[in-house]
Formats: structure tokens, C-alpha cells, sequence
């Protein structure tokens, strides 16, 4: 029997990947659940749009009664809850909706989930499994330069944003202790890849330099961040929706630890390779780059250690940092079409 798989925040960046990914390399039945907010996009699903085995409906987790219309009608074997506000600036800009979404529409679903899983069979509930993923800024800053973030690692989030995320942690492991319900958490490092929303660092980067914009870096841009390929993520989902154990946490990482203005200078430099500029006055990309005012109570070091992971359920990052992005830069450059009449915020306004 094909499992059935529901997946919230399918039209967004990962969560698109994802549904692409499983729907190319299983059987599995697939109903992606979106609100479709600014930062979605259902045109990177085009390749799913003519398969039976995929559904798309346009919902908000904190609908309870479409969510539990949806579960008593498609009767999912695995949740693997993606939906949630992602921008750290927007988070400080306006954090209520980080808070009504990553919250409150986090214990909605597991509420309705809960209440669904208690109507299965015995046997179906056994089977069942409730996956949400989270992110590594859940943990903070690193000060020391040979720490890594563990599953054990206590949580200290700067941001509305990650405070907001560990909230959704925090309730999941809540809802798995008290009431059972069958559930695991993983948590990720930096992801970039091909359909980014063009507010993150790498697509951004890419496109104002295409455009001959500046492109603008916080601070000293010396923040360091673990950096993890798309395809090499949602492998490692899939494995742990699938194998991982019940009530465990899996930190999910690329092994790719890279300063800031270093990647932006990466993806210059391969954009001089692959397609120099036209632009007056500008002979290197490099020359776009500007520094501005750093932002609230930015964290300094992200690595994660994802030897559970490995050991665990055998998943090792395939992507290399230089290889990731010169594949990514490529499909933007393919693409970029796309993205002409898309405006991204360069940095919040303080």
C-alpha cells in the first residue's frame, strides 16, 4: 500500500523541493496544504500538477475545521508539518504573524492531528507519524569556535523568528510526551538551491548582482553559517518521516561552514565565470557589494553536528558548497525571467 503523505507549506521553498522529490523517487500519494502566502510558489510544482498521485489545496493551518475536513477526507499515514513564516527581518519588522503561524498554527495542527490519530485503527496508528521540521537558529549563537549544535544543545533564540520556531518545538515534544501522539523533529542548517524566495541571502545576492544593484551585507559580514543543498535536505526529511524514531530529533546539516561575505564573494566570482557583466562600471560583481548597519541581536555561528543523523538512519550531505552553488547559480541565471518583476527587501528599516 502507497503511504499518504500531507504536507503543509508545500508551495514554499522546502516544502515544494520535498513534494518534488518524493513524488519523482516514490509512489506515495501526496496532499500539499498552502496558504500561499508572498513567499510561495506553486509555479515550482508545475512538474506535479498533471500526477494523480498529487492534490493541492489552499489552506491556513489555522483553519481547524478545513484541517479537520482535510484529514477525515485524505486520511494521511504522515504529516510532515513545513508551513511557517521563515524571514528573520520580517520577524523583527512585524512579529505577530511569526507568532499567530509558527504557534498557534502549529498547536492547531497538532491538535486536529491528534484528535484524527485517535480515530485510526490500531493498526494505522501504529503506523502513523507526525514530522515537523524546525531549524538549527532554535539554538542561538555558537561562541565557541569548535562547538556544533546537537540535539541535546539547549534552545536560546534570538529572533522573533527562531523564538517562534522553538515555541512549535517545544509543543510538539509537548504533545508526544503527554498525549503520545507519535511525532518527530528535525532541525537544519542554511538552505539554498534552485526556487529560493529572492529575500534570502543567496538568491538575492544573485539576482541585484544580475541586475546591478548593490548588494548589501550586515555588519562585517564575517557571520558564519552552515550551509545545506536542497536536494540533500529533503532526502534526509523523507528518511527521517520514514525510518526516524518516535520522539527523537535529527539535526540535519550540509558541512558547509562559510562566512557571509565569503558566499556572497563565491557567487560573484562564479557569476564572472558563467556570465559577466554588462553593466557600466561594474567589471566585477565583487564591486556591488555594501555593508550595512547589522541587524538586532544578529547570532554569529551556526554549525551543526549531524553525526546522529548519519549513524541513525545512513544520510551524509552529497553537496558540496562550491558545486551547490554554481548549480544554483546556473538555474537562476536560466530562470531569471521569472524574477524580473519580483521586488525583495535588502534590509529592514530600523
Amino acid at each position: 500500500m502507497n503511504k499518504r503523505f500531507l504536507i503543509t507549506g508545500g508551495a514554499g521553498f522546502i516544502g515544494s523541493s520535498l513534494i518534488r522529490y518524493i513524488i519523482q523517487k516514490t509512489n506515495f500519494v501526496v496532499y500539499n496544504i498552502d496558504k500561499l502566502t508572498y513567499a510561495s510558489n506553486l509555479k515550482a510544482l508545475n512538474d506535479c500538477q498533471d500526477i494523480k498521485r498529487y492534490f493541492f489545496k489552499k489552506v491556513d493551518i489555522c483553519n481547524a475545521p478545513k484541517i479537520r475536513r482535510i484529514l477525515e477526507k485524505f486520511k494521511p499515514d504522515i504529516i510532515m508539518h513545513l508551513a511557517a513564516e521563515s524571514h528573520v527581518d520580517r520577524s523583527i519588522n512585524g512579529p505577530s504573524e511569526f507568532i499567530k503561524t509558527n504557534i498557534l498554527g502549529t498547536y492547531i495542527l497538532l491538535e486536529e492531528t491528534r484528535r484524527y490519530w485517535l480515530s485510526l485503527s490500531n493498526n494505522r496508528k501504529k503506523n502513523f507519524k507526525f514530522h515537523h521540521v524546525s531549524t538549527d537558529e532554535v539554538y542561538g549563537d555558537l561562541k565557541n569556535k569548535k562547538d556544533f549544535f546537537r540535539e541535546e544543545t539547549p534552545y536560546m533564540p534570538s529572533s522573533p523568528y527562531s523564538a517562534s520556531k522553538a515555541s512549535s518545538d517545544h509543543l510538539v515534544r509537548a504533545w508526544q510526551r503527554t498525549f503520545k501522539l507519535p511525532t518527530v523533529i528535525t532541525n537544519c542548517s542554511n538552505n539554498y538551491g534552485p526556487n529560493q524566495h529572492p529575500e534570502k541571502l543567496i538568491p538575492l545576492t544573485i539576482l541585484n548582482a544580475l541586475k546591478g544593484k548593490k548588494i548589501p551585507i550586515y555588519g562585517n559580514g564575517k557571520q558564519i553559517r552552515d550551509w545545506l543543498y536542497i536536494d540533500d535536505h529533503v532526502e534526509a526529511l523523507l528518511k527521517v518521516a520514514l525510518n526516524g524514531k518516535i520522539g527523537e530529533t535529527y539535526n540535519i546539516g550540509g558541512k558547509n561552514e562559510i562566512k557571509n561575505i565569503e558566499v556572497v564573494e563565491k557567487i560573484c566570482k562564479t557569476l564572472d565565470q558563467l556570465h559577466p557583466s554588462k553593466h557600466k562600471k561594474v567589471k566585477k560583481y565583487k564591486q556591488l557589494i555594501y555593508f550595512v548597519r547589522d541587524r538586532p541581536g544578529h547570532d554569529k555561528r551556526y554549525a551543526i553536528d549531524a553525526r546522529k543523523i548519519r549513524k541513525k538512519l545512513n544520510w551524509v550531505p552529497k553537496q558540496k558548497f562550491e558545486t551547490g552553488i554554481k548549480k544554483t547559480v546556473k538555474w537562476y541565471l536560466k530562470n531569471i525571467d521569472n524574477y524580473k518583476n519580483i521586488k525583495s527587501k535588502t534590509a529592514i528599516k530600523l
